[in-house]
This record gives structure tokens, sequence and C-alpha cells, in this order.
């Protein structure tokens, strides 16, 4: 794209596609942080704050990351943390040693942030793999439009007609008047919930913690590792992918320290985003690498607002079409996943490990509660070392 063109932009582009990022990455994952931390033992009101908690702090750690760094750092709530905790159910001295269990392992974060060789580690991840995880990742949301179209032509079918006319006359706008036509659609389409008024105001809990071994063994370390594994390193692959390479110290230190807030407030952990981040680092934020933290520090914005109305945000997003959400964040990443696989098949001595990284985080497998994109890395990793093992 020239320069001038470029320059036309402003802000409208960047800041509707942090919006959008926002809506995305809470509407898609509050429900699985809500039964996370009820089954740890909190109470409706306790896991309310959580989640209120995890959004302000979010919220505001974009915003200082990606004004500090004039990257887009994008910053979310550890969903597969969450959903660890469902599995794990609630430890012994109840939500108060879970409470505990995330202190801890917060502190685990930031002293992976201090420790240099963990930065030096992922910054040694080839570009390849690190497209081709991230174009796995992306793949499911980019199936969304298809899947609305089958499940709700009628609302679906506006939305692409629009975005793609849009596409080919304003190129530039497609993708933010696709998000203006389906706030539209979605408001027409989604009533007030009952009771969704009487909790507009947030309304925080202090929750005091305390230890115990089992809460220590059983969700410290665990959540930890998946955290790292999950979100942590993915969302630095995709910020790689898009040509940032940012100081890893700094931004775990600070995340572990943020998370150690939440959580005295009900919320567990916050990291990396990795599926938003790629809303906000992608070319569909802003055509100049160089103004694309303005999607990541309204991407912040989007998470303070959705926090301090996140009790009338929850009940309301979930009473909308979710997969219109996806939908439009799948036309949003399209240009994403084009970047992606072009990368992560650049190199023809590459190809089959960055296949074989794509097609494993895109199955969706989990094991030990890691999700695939930590396994799609491994399998990578492992494949393109046997295909140098024996060169000079």
């Amino acid at each position: 794209m020239m320069a001038g063109e470029a320059q036309k932009v402003g802000l409208f582009q960047p800041v509707t596609a942090g919006l959008l990022a926002a809506i995305v990455g809470f509407g898609s994952s509050f429900p699985i942080v809500l039964q996370g931390l009820a089954a740890a033992g909190a109470s409706p009101a306790e896991a309310a704050s959580g989640l209120i908690a995890l959004s302000i702090v979010m919220g505001l750690l974009a915003i200082f990351l990606s004004l500090r760094t004039r990257m887009p750092v994008s910053v979310a709530w550890s969903t597969p943390g969450a959903a660890l905790l469902v599995a794990t159910g609630t430890p012994e001295g109840g939500f108060s040693g879970a409470v505990g269990a995330f202190l801890v392992a917060a502190a685990l974060i930031v002293v992976a942030g201090v420790w240099k060789g963990f930065g030096r580690a992922v910054a040694a991840i080839p570009s390849s793999l690190a497209n081709a995880m991230l174009a796995g990742v992306l793949l499911d949301l980019c199936l969304a439009p298809v899947r609305a179209v089958g499940a709700m032509p009628a609302l679906a079918l506006p939305i692409i007609l629009v975005w793609a006319i849009a596409w080919r006359f304003a190129r530039l706008y497609a993708v933010p008047i696709a998000v203006v036509v389906t706030a539209a659609i979605v408001l027409g389409a989604t009533p007030v919930p009952p009771g969704a008024l009487d909790n507009i105001l947030p309304h925080p809990v202090l929750v005091l913690p305390t230890l115990s071994m089992d809460a220590l063994i059983g969700i410290s370390l665990p959540l930890f590792l998946v955290t790292m594994a999950s979100q942590n390193v993915p969302g630095l692959a995709v910020m790689h992918a898009n040509g940032y390479r940012p100081d890893v110290s700094p931004i775990f230190v600070s995340s572990g320290l943020a998370s150690m807030v939440t959580s005295l407030f009900g919320g567990h952990l916050v990291n990396l985003a990795a599926i938003t981040a790629a809303l906000c680092a992608g070319p569909e934020a802003h055509p100049n690498p160089n103004r694309r933290y303005i999607a990541a520090v309204t991407n912040g914005v989007g998470y303070l607002l959705l926090g301090l109305f996140a009790g009338f945000a929850a009940a309301f997003i979930a009473a909308s079409p979710p997969l219109l959400i996806q939908a439009v964040a799948g036309l949003a990443l399209l240009g994403a996943l084009t970047s992606a696989l072009s990368g992560a098949l650049a190199k023809e001595s590459e190809r089959i490990p960055a296949i074989m990284t794509f097609v494993t985080t895109a199955s969706g497998i989990s094991f030990f509660g890691i999700g695939a994109a930590f396994w799609g890395l491994l399998v990578g990793g492992l494949m393109l070392s046997l295909a140098r093992s024996g060169r000079r």
C-alpha cells in the first residue's frame, strides 16, 4: 500500500479494529471465566467481581504497554486458565485458597519475566512456524462468516454482502463498515435482558487469600504453565509474525504484577492475547505498522468500558447472537490469515514443518490442559529439527 493511502486511513480503522477486538475477546470467553471462578468456589458476587477486575486491569495494562512500546500489545485474561479451573474444581480452603493460588501463579509469571533465558527462547522461534501457528489459530474464526450464513442467513448475509461491496470499492473501510452494520443488526435483534440494568454499576469484592498445599499443587503450577504455553507464547508468536519484537521481560513482569491485583478481587490471570492480538497487530488494523498500537490502545479502552459495565455487558452480549460477532471478526482476520499462510510457506525447506504446525494448531487438540497452539509449535519444531539433523 502506498504511503499516501496509509495517511488517508486516519484513526477510524485502528479504533474500529481495537473496539472489535475488545468485543470479540470479551464476548467469546467471559462465560468460561465466570464458570471457572464459580467452579473454584466463588460466589456469584465474587465471580462478577473477578470478571470486572480482569477487564479493567487488562484494559489499563494494554493501554500502558502499547503507549510505552509504541507496539500493538494486546492483553487478555487466561481463557485456558479459566477452563483449567472448571476441570480442577474447588480446592481446599474454598475460593480464598484459590485466590492464594492465583497470587502464587502470578508471582511465577513475574519470575519468568526476570529470567532472560525465557525471552531468548521465545525470540528463537522460526518465523515460518510462528506464522503457521498464527494461521492455525485464526482458521476457526475465519470460518465463522460461512457458518453464520448457514445458521442465520437473514442476519449474516447482509453483513458479508456489505463487506464484499466495500472491499471492492473502498477496501480500507470494508471491515469498519461491516462492523457498523453488524452493530446495527445486533442492537436490532437483541432485546435488553430482564434485570440487566440492575447490575449496570460495578461491585468489586475484596477476597482475602489463604495458602493451601492442595491449591498450590492443583492450581498454581498448572495455571502458570497453561497461561504461558497457551497464551503468552502464542501471543508473542503473533507479534513476531507481524514484525514486532518486544522485550518480553517488562511485559511478563507487568502482567504478573497486574495479575496479583486482579487476584485480590477474585480474578485469575491476565496475559498476552493471541486471536485479538491478530486483530490489532495485523494489516487490517492499519496499513502502517507504526500506527497499529492505536488499535491496541483502543482495545484497552474497550475493555475498560466493558469492565465498568461488565454486569450489563455480560448480560447483553450473552443474549446477542454470538456467531454474528464472530463472523465480522472472521472477515477482519482474512487478511491476517492470508499473510500468515504466505509467511509460513515462504521457505520451501520449512514448508512441511510449517504445515504440521498449522494442522496441529487448527485441530484444537489439548493435552494436560495446554492448548493446540503450543503443541503446534512443538510438533513443527521437532519436524524442523529432524529436517536439519545431519546438515552442516
